[in-house]
């Protein structure tokens, strides 16, 4: 019996990545990082600022991601994202960009603490990323 699914993360210019041979995906859900395998229950949830890694047969792949949605039914893992970008592929000046923006965000005294928190968040993860 096969241990795999598909995995399609998609962004609004085109479909990012797609792969069939996938055996485990890790996501940064607002619950927490949450590990999906082959029959995992169907579930819909937000994603926060994190690394999403895919397992598969032809080796693992590491994508920061910004926000989203992500939705498993039938072995189907579907990632909707506005903002996503392979880490392989990574540049170090874009992530000390990313920071520097999302610090003076971060001052900034009129945003809501949900924009702190997701932004503390994004910070963070960059941060670890560098």
């Amino acid at each position: 019996m096969s241990e795999e699914f598909k995995v399609e993360i998609v962004n609004p210019e085109k479909s990012f990545f797609s792969q069939e041979d996938v055996k485990e995906a890790i996501v940064p859900a607002f619950e927490g990082e949450m590990g999906i395998l082959r029959d995992h229950i169907s579930i819909i949830s937000f994603l926060k600022p994190g690394i999403i890694t895919i397992h598969s047969k032809s080796g693992e792949e590491k994508f920061f991601v910004e926000d989203g949605i992500v939705e498993f039914k039938n072995n189907n893992l579907s990632i909707l994202t506005s903002s996503i970008f392979n880490l392989k592929d990574i540049d170090k000046n874009k992530v000390q960009d990313l920071i520097k923006t999302t610090e003076e965000e971060v001052n900034k005294s009129e945003i809501s603490d949900q924009v702190r928190f997701l932004s503390d968040q994004k910070i963070d993860v960059l941060k670890s990323i560098n």
